[in-house]
């Protein structure tokens, strides 16, 4: 997974333009769900801390049912969506649907420039540009993550965007202004 953070990462976007903050923001999240998926045991794909909320499983289902939603919108497509979150339960289901669902939100994100962002797709029932539409996804991936890793957290699991970083992937971090891994973990190296 390091290997293709690295990746993901030495493929940066030019976050001086309007497109390239929200590609990087989607390339992170989607790596730190795909990651969390594949750290927890598939045994706790059923677990919910309260009964009114979604499972593990569902969430995972839930993201990507969304970024199917979001990104055919953008893409002037019929959403694909299989209906994930009620129709797949198992870890191999739920990971390759996560898998396929990223892939095909990274056609809309790869096609998104500073000329295009503000042209107007029909999403939700209303016109809205294309850039607000793809933060809107990443944003909902972003929440989505936040509920991930209290379910991780619960189970005594350490989520991806927490785990230690080797110092390569550390720099790249500070160079790419990841401000707040840098607060958290300043103890942990010399930033200077």
């Amino acid at each position: 997974m390091i290997v293709l953070t690295c990746t993901a990462m030495s493929q940066t976007p030019d976050l001086k333009t309007m497109s390239g903050y929200p590609k990087l923001v989607q390339t992170q999240v989607t790596s730190w769900i795909a990651s969390a998926a594949e750290k927890m045991p598939e045994g706790e794909y059923a677990f919910r801390p309260d009964p009114a909320v979604r499972s593990f499983g569902e969430i995972l289902g839930h993201i990507a049912d969304a970024n199917y939603l979001f990104c055919s919108s953008v893409l002037g497509e019929s959403n694909p969506s299989p209906n994930i979150e009620k129709t797949k339960t198992t870890k191999a289901e739920l990971t390759s649907a996560l898998r396929d669902a990223f892939a095909y939100c990274n056609r809309a994100y790869s096609a998104l420039t500073d000329e295009n962002a503000h042209e107007t797709v029909k999403a939700f029932g209303q016109e809205r540009n294309r850039l607000g539409v793809l933060w809107f996804n990443a944003s909902h991936n972003l929440e989505h993550y936040g509920n991930v890793v209290v379910y991780m957290r619960t189970k005594g699991i350490v989520p991806p965007s927490s785990e230690p970083k080797p110092q390569q992937e550390q720099y790249l971090y500070q160079i790419l202004g990841w401000c707040h891994y840098r607060g958290r973990h300043s103890a942990s190296y010399n930033s200077e």
